[in-house]
C-alpha cells in the first residue's frame, strides 16, 4: 500500500514514460534519480504486432532491471507511476482522456490505480491524457480537436520548475510533433498534433529517399539546408519537396547530412505554417522547444524568423520537468487518497 507517510519528502517509487517508439523508467527516492533504464519498445510494436504481451514484458524487464539497483540502496519503492502512451488501448490499461483546461489537480484526480503481477506486485497509478476541442468529434469539427498522452506530465513540471512561462507554448518534439498551449494557471488549454517525426524516420528508412539521407538522428541541422527544405515546401509543396531530396543526391548536391536537413525543413515548414496560420503560435506567447537537441535548435531558428520568441530546453531539463511533473501527480494522487490499497486489475 501506499501511506500518508510516503506522500511527499522521501517518496521512493518508478516512474514510467511510455512513448509510440520507446519506453523508459527510473528509480527516484524524491527527486533524486538512482538508476534509470530504457527500451527501444513503445505502443507502435502493439500497434503492429497485435496482443500487448511485449508491451508487459518490456515493462517487467524494465522494472527488474531497475530493481537489480535495490540492494545498492535503501530505497524501496512503494509504487509505479506512468505516464503516456501506457494509458492508450494499445498500452498497459486505457485510461480516458480528461477534458481541457487540465492541470495537476484534475490529472492526479483521474489517474487511476492498477495491479498487473506479471509487470510488477507494485500497484501502478496510471495517468491520463488530456483531449481538447469540442465535446463531440466529427468529421466536420475533427480540425479543432486533438489529444495528448504524457505531454500534460511534461507540461506539469516545466511550469512547477519554471522553465515556461504562462501563458504560453511548449512544443515537443518526438514521434509526434505537439504544440501545445498553456493558460494563466500553468493548464493544458489547447494542442495541435502532427506526427512529422515518425514521418521523417519513415522517409529516412523506408523509402527512396533512405539512400539519399543520413539514416541516424543527426547530432547538428544545417541552417542553410533547412531553410532550402522550407522554400521548396512553400513553392511546391511536401511531397514534391521530398522528392526534391531525391534530386539533389542524383545532382551531386549536399551531403548526406545537408540532404537531411533539407528533407526536415520541408516538414518543418508544412508544421510551422499551418501552427501560425491556425493562431497557435502568436507573438506575445513565448514557446519553449523540447525535444532533440538538433531539431530543437531548428525550430527554435524557424520561430525566431517567424517574429516568434522560442527558447530550447536542454534534454536534461526536460527529463528533470517529466518527472518532476509525475512525481507531483503521484503526490497529489496520494493526498486525495491518504491510504491507497493494491487495487486488482482493470481490463
Amino acid at each position: 500500500m501506499v501511506s500518508s507517510q510516503n506522500r511527499s519528502e522521501g517518496l521512493c517509487a518508478i516512474y514510467i514514460d511510455m512513448g509510440t517508439t520507446n519506453t523508459r523508467a527510473w528509480l527516484m527516492c524524491d527527486r533524486q534519480i538512482l538508476a534509470r533504464v530504457s527500451e527501444p519498445v513503445g505502443v507502435r510494436d502493439a500497434a503492429r504486432d497485435g496482443p500487448a504481451g511485449q508491451i508487459r514484458a518490456t515493462l517487467r524487464k524494465l522494472t527488474v532491471n531497475l530493481r537489480s539497483e535495490f540492494t545498492l540502496s535503501s530505497c524501496a519503492p512503494m509504487c509505479i507511476a506512468a505516464a503516456g502512451m501506457i494509458g492508450s488501448p494499445l498500452g498497459l490499461a486505457e485510461i480516458p482522456h480528461v477534458p481541457a483546461p487540465a492541470g495537476i489537480v484534475r490529472l492526479a484526480a483521474s489517474s487511476r490505480w492498477f495491479q498487473f503481477p506479471e509487470v510488477s506486485e507494485l500497484p501502478i497509478l496510471v495517468v491520463p491524457g488530456v483531449r481538447s476541442g469540442p465535446e463531440r468529434m466529427t468529421i466536420d469539427t475533427i480540425h479543432q480537436t486533438d489529444v495528448m498522452r504524457g505531454e500534460e506530465t511534461l507540461c506539469v513540471g516545466l511550469y512547477t520548475l519554471g522553465l515556461v512561462r504562462v501563458p504560453g507554448i511548449v512544443l515537443s518534439l518526438g514521434s509526434h510533433w505537439k504544440a501545445i498551449r498553456l493558460n494563466a494557471d500553468g493548464c493544458v488549454e489547447r494542442s495541435v498534433t502532427s506526427i512529422s517525426g515518425e514521418l521523417v524516420h519513415a522517409a529516412q528508412m523506408q523509402t527512396i529517399l533512405a539512400s539519399s539521407v543520413l539514416r541516424e538522428r543527426p547530432g547538428t541541422i544545417s541552417q542553410e539546408w533547412t531553410e532550402a527544405g522550407m522554400r521548396e515546401q512553400r513553392r511546391s509543396g511536401l511531397a514534391r519537396a521530398l522528392f526534391c531530396v531525391r534530386l539533389l543526391e542524383l545532382a551531386g548536391q549536399g551531403t548526406s547530412e545537408d540532404r537531411l536537413a533539407f528533407m526536415i525543413g520541408a516538414f518543418l515548414a508544412t508544421d510551422l505554417d499551418k501552427l501560425v496560420a491556425s493562431g497557435m503560435f502568436l507573438s506575445d506567447l513565448p514557446v519553449v522547444v523540447v525535444g532533440p537537441a538538433a531539431l530543437a535548435d531548428a525550430w527554435r531558428e524557424a520561430l525566431t524568423e517567424a517574429s516568434v520568441s522560442a527558447k530550447v530546453v536542454a534534454p536534461d531539463s526536460t527529463e528533470a520537468a517529466l518527472l518532476e511533473g509525475l512525481r507531483r501527480i503521484l503526490v497529489e494522487a496520494c493526498r486525495e487518497s491518504p491510504l491507497v490499497e493494491t487495487p486488482r486489475a482493470q481490463l
